[in-house]
């Protein structure tokens, strides 16, 4: 029986206070201590490696559809967690248990020794160490941030690497640059490892082409060698191995189409079939991508308006949730929103204010770098929104269903908020 200080929990509360920084990128630690371990990332399942600015995790996600539904046992990692930190770890198709999840934290705990690691090199070591343990025929990985210097960059010779469209975020630690933050994400290629290359900038492409020229890393590249496109509320796909005609993604959104194109290249590459890259259309799940909920005591308050949640919280994630807006059934339409004091508020919010008739600002719960309810409120009117401010979500669903019955109310701007969110209505 695991006691209270040995939970994972506990675990993961002792392991914050190992490095005074959250970020601190460099990959010394992570192969100090992965070598203290044995060195698990070199006994792992094939390793599929997924960076990008935007639209990671939904990739990896359709991805893991698509192999799952021809079978094969998949392990999954993927930052930050909405409500609980088991959801970060999917070991063969099943989200870490309890039991597991405390051992390989306290292993990996030891074996640090209190060194100065940050939590999330050290929890990521966890992560490999569980896969390394658990039988799979694949292990998909998903960069917290950047990808030359990220923990996750330690795997020789992947099966394959993804870089998903890249965009400005994160410029205090990846570069003020397009071109800086593309040559940062291109440092998970590999020398003779194939990389699916999502929609880019000309200027990434620029820097990701060079950089894999110089290291020998073939490329595999959207209007290149794959196209994905919507037709008739149908995708089809093309490639050199031929053309798919599939239904749409799961996920709502234009920008889910160029997310399922990387995905189909991955899948087709790992040889996958017609029907593995069906199911990757059907079967695929992200939540807080545009979700809708449809039940829980925020549901109840919304009292019969729609109620929506998404994680996005960078200009390009802005501008993609103001197209998925614009192309709902017409509703009135109205803001609930909370952001990191890190990121581009008024980048992100512009092209909301083209689409939603309100925003109501609130504080990130429990989260220090939270910014102020009144700073993003004062950012929102800038940009020409008519702006309330509440003490938290249920207060300013409250408050909107008073103003607005039966409209439509979307939760924004943060996976943080989005996941107190997801707890407060479970």
């Amino acid at each position: 029986m695991v006691n209270s200080t040995n939970t994972s929990d506990a675990i993961l509360a002792r392991m914050m206070a190992l490095h005074p920084k959250i970020i601190d990128l460099t990959l010394d630690r992570m192969w100090r201590l992965l070598k203290a371990l044995g060195n698990p990332q070199e006994k792992l399942p094939p390793v599929v490696h997924l960076a990008g600015t935007n639209g990671k995790g939904s990739t990896q996600a359709m991805i893991r559809a698509g192999l799952e539904g021809r079978g094969d046992r998949v392990h999954a990692y993927t930052s930050p967690h909405l409500a609980r930190f088991h959801e970060r770890i999917r070991l063969a198709g099943d989200l870490i248990d309890e039991g597991h999840l405390a051992t390989v934290l306290d292993e990996c705990w030891e074996a640090n020794d209190k060194q100065n690691i940050t939590y999330f090199e050290i929890t990521t070591c966890a992560a490999i160490l569980a896969f390394s343990r658990t039988a799979a025929d694949y292990t998909l990985l998903e960069v917290g941030l950047g990808g030359r210097l990220d923990a996750t960059n330690v795997i020789g010779t992947p099966e394959l690497t993804v870089i998903t469209p890249v965009s400005k975020d994160h410029e205090q630690f990846l570069g003020e640059t397009i071109a800086e933050i593309a040559a940062e994400k291109a440092g998970i290629l590999k020398r003779g490892v194939p990389c699916i290359v999502g929609p880019q900038s000309e200027e990434a492409m620029e820097v990701i082409e060079q950089a894999a020229a110089r290291i020998g890393a073939p490329l595999l590249a959207y209007g290149q060698h794959w196209h994905g496109h919507e037709e008739r509320g149908r995708l089809v796909f093309q490639d050199e191995g031929g053309l798919l005609d599939l239904p749409l993604p799961a996920l709502a959104g234009a920008h889910q189409i160029q997310n399922a194109g990387a995905a189909l290249a991955a899948l087709r590459y790992l040889g996958a079939d017609e029907a593995a890259c069906e199911a990757a259309m059907r079967n695929v799940s992200w939540p807080a991508r545009m979700q809708r909920l449809k039940d829980g005591p925020l549901v109840e308050a919304a009292a019969g308006a729609e109620l929506w949640l998404d994680g996005g919280h960078n200009a390009a994630a802005g501008k993609a949730l103001a197209d998925v807006i614009s192309q709902l059934p017409k509703r009135s339409t109205h803001l609930v929103c909370g952001m990191l004091n890190t990121k581009d508020i008024s980048g992100y919010l512009t092209p909301l204010a083209q689409v939603a008739e309100s925003l109501t600002a609130v504080s990130i719960p429990d989260e220090p770098n939270t910014l102020p309810a009144e700073e993003t409120a004062r950012a929102a009117r800038s940009v020409g929104f008519e702006t309330y401010e509440s003490a938290n979500v249920l207060d300013a669903i409250n408050a909107i269903i008073e103003r607005s019955p039966g409209g439509r109310v979307l939760i924004c701007g943060s996976l943080y908020l989005a996941g107190a969110v997801l707890r407060e209505n479970a």
